[in-house]
């Protein structure tokens, strides 16, 4: 139980520089308090009125730093990503943050379609058995058109959105040791070739679900090469209930296939002589056998440059990605259980500040929450033992 480690607000952000002892005392405490109670308002789970204005004071210091605020929690992150000894999933993802109705709100733009808001795109990272490390990265940005409005398709990568999958994993990886293990996961809005060109071309490891039917130097179709592919294996495994579809929970049998393939550089790209040729890649392909009549079989199909060699280490692969959800319950955590899209400061530059600060408290649930499943026994002391109760007071 190695990677059992806890947060606390005074060891996260042990060395935080704001050139103001008492700003980072503050800044400490607040964290603290929004903890605490993390769906309240920052008037409501206060102490008192005094520290809820010393909040809203803090929030408009100039000295208050976001980036050190993130990367303190990233040396907290590193360090948790070094102790558990583990293959460290980063996993990346965006989530649109909705404030349709704060129109006069500073620098609000569009999200998608018509709708206000931010996108936050977020990298976590989580171990194979699915512990919340903590955020190694996080970005916004909005558009000042709706959707429908904007072509793209021949503007440069770094001028494009997709690029933030690239910028992103290169703040990820920054400075990290090289006996730590880290593959990025993403879903099938990270098939982007800039990407794996990126990723492979510092040494690091991807899993990236195929979007793309890409063309290999054999003129063949990965996807459709892949599913000609014999059955190297059969796995018993649960399938959750989908909600949306109305699906129960089913037991299901995986087939699994596996290939190495080498990807041609799309047509598109060969202006940009900085990428390779052609990228190396290992393509798993898991497939529900025999679903329910009315059901939609499971079909994932896997890219990754490590070597997947037999059976084992191709499911091993499966079982990594579906770690990939655990974003999506820190983007729940976030908006249901830390309200942030209930937030009304009146710029956007003091959103997304408090958005980065429950990212780090949302993580924290997260944490909390998968400890608990995974390891039943544990005391919940580990976390609360020492933690104040406040006298909260209605306004």
């Amino acid at each position: 139980m190695a990677d059992i480690q806890t947060f606390r607000m005074g060891d996260e952000f042990a060395g935080l520089d704001f050139n103001s002892s008492r700003l980072e005392k503050r800044f400490v405490k607040t964290m603290e308090t929004l903890a605490w109670q993390p769906e309240k308002s920052i008037w409501f789970c206060s102490e008192n009125r005094a520290e809820a204005k010393a909040i809203y004071r803090l929030l408009g210091n100039d000295r208050l730093d976001r980036d050190e605020i993130l990367n303190r929690h990233r040396k907290s992150t590193v360090k948790r990503m070094i102790e558990s000894g583990e293959t460290i999933l980063a996993i990346q993802d965006t989530s649109g943050l909705n404030y349709n109705t704060q129109k006069k709100m500073e620098g609000i733009g569009y999200i998608c379609d018509k709708s206000l808001g931010v996108n936050m795109h977020s990298c976590v990272a989580v171990t194979t058995k699915g512990l919340s490390l903590g955020l190694l990265a996080q970005s916004s940005y909005n558009r000042e058109q709706a959707k429908g409005t904007i072509h793209h398709r021949n503007r440069a990568l770094e001028e494009k959105e997709s690029y933030r999958w690239i910028e992103t994993f290169e703040k990820s990886t920054a400075g990290l040791p090289e006996d730590v293990k880290v593959i990025t996961v993403c879903d099938r809005e990270g098939d982007i070739y800039e990407l794996m060109d990126a990723i492979e071309s510092k040494g690091r490891l991807f899993l990236i679900r195929v979007a793309q039917n890409r063309m290999t130097l054999d003129n063949e179709r990965i996807l459709d090469a892949i599913r000609k592919k014999q059955c190297i294996g059969r796995v018993e495994i649960t399938i959750p209930r989908d909600s949306k579809k109305n699906v129960k929970e089913r037991q299901g049998t995986l087939q699994i296939r596996c290939e190495r393939f080498k990807i041609k550089r799309p047509s598109i790209l060969n202006k940009v002589k900085t990428l390779k040729d052609s990228i190396e890649v290992w393509v798993v392909h898991a497939k529900e056998e025999n679903p329910p009549i009315g059901v939609d079989p499971i079909e994932w199909f896997l890219m990754t440059n490590e070597a997947v060699e037999n059976f084992e280490a191709a499911y091993e692969r499966v079982c990594y990605y579906t770690q990939r959800w655990k974003i999506e319950r820190f983007h729940f955590v976030l908006k249901s259980g830390c309200k942030v899209e209930k937030l009304q400061e009146r710029s956007m530059d003091k959103t997304t500040l408090l958005v980065l600060m429950y990212s780090v408290i949302a993580v924290l649930i997260l944490n909390m929450t998968y400890i608990a499943r995974i390891y039943p026994d544990v005391p919940c002391t580990i976390f609360f033992e020492g933690i104040r109760k406040t006298n909260h007071f209605l306004r």
